[in-house]
């Protein structure tokens, strides 16, 4: 290898190892929710995008194949952009202009363009750059990581913590889970960590003899999920264990079931056995979150129903969830082709929500729902573009030759799929850090295939 060769291999290691630590960074002040925070965040992958630039006119090669998948995400970007131009040239009485827009907030949909911005060039970069089976093990290996030390932070400052702050100044005692300042938004990345690892284990990513050591690391993310008590996260985990049965179908090719044709394959795959274990994982997985989240937990299921009603919203302070997707449906009706501005449902809100004031919702606590008030027909049918290219994308890496990277894409999907569910009743993913991990799984889920190293 000449000097050129080694000078370029050189800096597209420095900007996937990067990506990597970023990662790392980001999860640590409560997920990146503070406006410093996220600037610095931003700015370090807009710059890793001048290297990409620089590295791909030396190389000659932007782009992956998969990489289409991003084009809805950038399109999405352009119009929150377009929704935060003002639409006359008004102006009061003293002469100050009117800001009139789409978005109810203008400012704030102008900073989700830049947030949905770097979110895409971190997956395209992290797509042009996870190459080889090595990389998507140390990326695979890092989300695990991050997830794994979250766990088992949240772990510990449940069991010590008895003031204000606990390494991060703004962590209060019984308050969120983890370094997150709301405890659903720490059952986002436990969700995603969880099936990643136990997708590992059922299509087969992991040799048997290392089956008990990623069981031991599954662990402290299942407790901690649990006693974090997100109602969300408990649905979402249950999903989740009907999805990895599916997968576990989808693991077996022809060929292995051909040479598994014994007595104990054709018992265990009778047509009764496989709802009986299925149900019988889930009451297992049930009983033991109870047995382990304990009184609280059991409080939390049980408050579910009001959630639902209008019971929750006792005193007209509107505070049930639905009450809050009623008047988020109201919203879309009003705007339905546009919505009302990425980023600018807080704004809108107060004139839909029958309530007092004090209790005015900021997120309409399902991410889909949102995603109709927010970008009205036009922001759905983006998304929607984003899901086909991305499941299209998906099967083809289920029929991958490499065991290892088909493996490592049915359990991103697993992780995914914990998020799907979980978004209908939360707003997880607008923490940087579960939309960066999820961005992450993304990308695994439709790798391209790799050579060894």
């Amino acid at each position: 290898m000449d000097f050129g060769h080694w000078t370029l291999d050189i800096l597209g290691r420095f900007i996937f190892y990067t990506l990597l630590a970023l990662i790392v960074l980001v999860a640590i002040p409560y997920g990146t929710v503070d406006a410093w925070w996220l600037a610095l965040y931003e700015c370090i992958v807009f710059a890793l995008g001048v290297l990409w630039i620089i590295h791909g006119f030396l190389t000659g090669k932007w782009f992956q194949e998969g990489h289409k998948v991003f084009i809805p995400v950038l399109l999405i970007a352009v119009f929150a952009l377009l929704q935060t131009i003002s639409l006359s040239s008004a102006s009061t009485a003293s002469g100050f202009p009117i800001w009139n827009a789409i978005s109810a907030d203008p400012y704030e949909t102008r900073l989700s363009v830049l947030e949905l911005l770097a979110l895409a060039i971190a997956g395209m970069l992290l797509l042009r750059y996870t190459t080889t089976r090595r990389r998507l093990s140390a990326l695979l290996f890092t989300l695990i990581a991050v997830g794994i030390l979250s766990a088992l932070f949240g772990i510990l400052r449940q069991t010590t913590q008895h003031s204000q702050g606990f390494f991060l100044p703004l962590l209060k005692p019984g308050g969120g889970y983890g370094q997150f300042i709301n405890r659903n938004h720490f059952a986002f990345l436990m969700e995603m960590v969880l099936g990643l690892i136990l997708g590992l284990i059922v299509c087969g990513g992991v040799a048997r003899d290392r089956v008990l050591i990623y069981l031991a690391l599954a662990l402290p993310v299942w407790v901690a999920l649990i006693l974090c008590n997100s109602r969300g996260g408990i649905l979402s985990m249950l999903a989740q264990i009907l999805f990895l049965a599916l997968l576990f179908s989808i693991a077996r090719s022809k060929r292995e079931r051909a040479r598994e044709a014994t007595l104990l394959w054709r018992i265990t795959h009778a047509a009764i056995f496989r709802p009986l274990l299925i149900a019988g994982l889930i009451a297992t997985v049930f009983v033991g979150a109870i047995w382990i989240g304990g009184e609280a937990l059991t409080s939390r299921l049980e408050s579910i129903s009001t959630e639902l009603t209008d019971e929750g919203s006792a005193g007209n302070e509107g505070v049930s969830r639905k009450e809050i997707w009623r008047a988020s449906w109201k919203m879309f009706r009003d705007h339905p082709l546009t919505g009302v501005g990425i980023n600018g449902y807080w704004a809108a809100i107060p004139r839909y929500h029958d309530a007092s004031g004090q209790s005015t919702p900021q997120q309409a606590h399902n991410d889909y729902l949102e995603l109709l008030a927010s970008g009205g027909i036009i922001g759905a049918a983006l998304v929607a573009w984003f899901l086909f290219l991305f499941v299209r994308r998906a099967k083809r890496s289920f029929q991958a030759a490499d065991p290892f990277c088909r493996a490592a894409s049915m359990a991103a999907c697993s992780g995914l799929f914990g998020v799907a569910v979980h978004s209908m009743v939360d707003f997880g993913l607008h923490v940087t850090i579960n939309a960066l991990v999820f961005t992450a799984l993304v990308v695994v889920a439709i790798g391209s295939p790799m050579s060894a190293d």
